[in-house]
C-alpha cells in the first residue's frame, strides 16, 4: 500500500451521514472527508452548522454537500439518499447518526406517546429506512455504521428507559442486518459511545460528574475519538468486522 493509500484509505468513496451537522457526526463527517471520501450530511434544523461543516470540508480540499431531511420522516430520507447518490453517483458508507434523547421516569408519570414515538422514529426507524435505501447504490464493500450507545448495556440512572430501549433495539438491528447484507460483501456495525462532550450531554455540571464516577476512565470522550473509530469501521482493514457492537466507553459498562 502506498504512503498516499494509507494517509487517505477512503479516497474514491462516497459517505451519506444522517445527523452530520453537530457533535459526533460532524466529526465523522470531518473525519471521512479527511481521509479522502466525499461526504452528504443530512440535518433537521441546523442549517448555520451544517453548512459550516461543509465549508471545513471544502476549506480543507474535500467535497462536501448538506441535504435538510428530518430522519423521523422516511420519505425525507429516502429523498436525502438519492440526492446523495445523483450528486456522487453511488454511495459506499452509510452513518446513521441522527438521534434524540428522551428522559422519562415511568414512576413519576406516564411518558407521552408522541415522545416515544418520535424516540423510535429517529433512534431505530431511520437506521432501516435508510439502510434500505443506501443498499440501492451500494456495492461490495460497503459499509454501514450506526451511532448507537453504551446505554444498550447499563442504563445506571433513572429516567432512561426509553432511551435505552431504542439503543438496545440497534444490536439486534446490527446483527440481522449484518446476515443480510453479508452476502453482498457489506458489513454493518454498531458503536456504541458513552459520556462524549457535546452540547446535548457536556463536560460539566452535576450530571457530568455523577457519570464520570461511574467510569474507568473519569472523562467524557471526544467526538474525534468516535470519530476515528467511525473511519476504521469505514476503512479497508475492518473488512471482516460485521456485526458487532463496539464500546467507546471509557470503561463506563465494565
Amino acid at each position: 500500500m502506498s504512503n498516499q493509500a494509507q494517509a487517505n484509505p477512503l479516497t474514491g468513496k462516497v459517505a451519506f451521514i444522517q445527523g452530520g451537522s453537530r457533535g459526533i457526526g460532524a466529526a465523522i463527517a470531518k473525519r471521512l472527508a479527511h481521509d479522502g471520501a466525499a461526504v452528504a450530511l443530512t440535518y433537521a434544523s441546523s442549517a448555520g452548522h451544517a453548512q459550516a461543516v461543509v465549508k471545513e470540508i471544502e476549506d480543507a480540499g474535500g467535497r462536501a454537500i448538506a441535504i435538510q431531511a428530518d430522519s423521523a420522516d422516511p420519505a425525507q430520507i429516502k429523498t436525502a439518499v438519492q440526492q446523495a447518490a445523483d450528486t456522487y453517483g453511488k454511495i459506499d458508507i452509510l452513518v446513521n447518526n441522527a438521534g434524540v434523547l428522551a428522559l422519562g421516569n415511568v414512576a413519576e408519570g406516564e411518558i407521552p406517546l408522541d415522545v416515544i414515538d418520535r424516540t423510535l422514529a429517529v433512534n431505530v426507524r431511520s437506521v432501516i429506512i435508510a439502510s434500505q435505501a443506501v443498499v440501492k447504490h451500494m456495492d461490495k464493500g460497503g459499509r454501514i455504521i450506526t451511532i448507537g450507545s453504551t446505554n444498550s448495556d447499563r442504563m445506571p440512572f433513572q429516567g432512561g428507559s426509553i432511551y435505552a430501549m431504542s439503543k438496545s433495539a440497534i444490536v439486534g438491528l446490527t446483527k440481522g442486518l449484518a446476515r443480510d447484507l453479508g452476502p453482498l460483501g457489506i458489513t454493518v456495525n454498531n458503536i456504541q459511545p458513552g459520556p462524549i462532550d457535546t452540547e446535548m450531554n457536556p463536560d460539566d455540571g452535576e450530571f457530568a460528574h455523577a457519570l464520570k464516577g461511574l467510569m474507568a476512565l473519569p472523562r467524557y470522550g471526544k467526538v474525534e475519538e468516535v470519530a476515528s473509530f467511525a473511519a476504521y469501521l469505514a476503512g479497508p482493514e475492518a473488512a471482516y468486522i460485521t456485526g458487532a457492537s463496539l464500546l467507546v466507553d471509557g470503561g463506563f459498562s465494565a
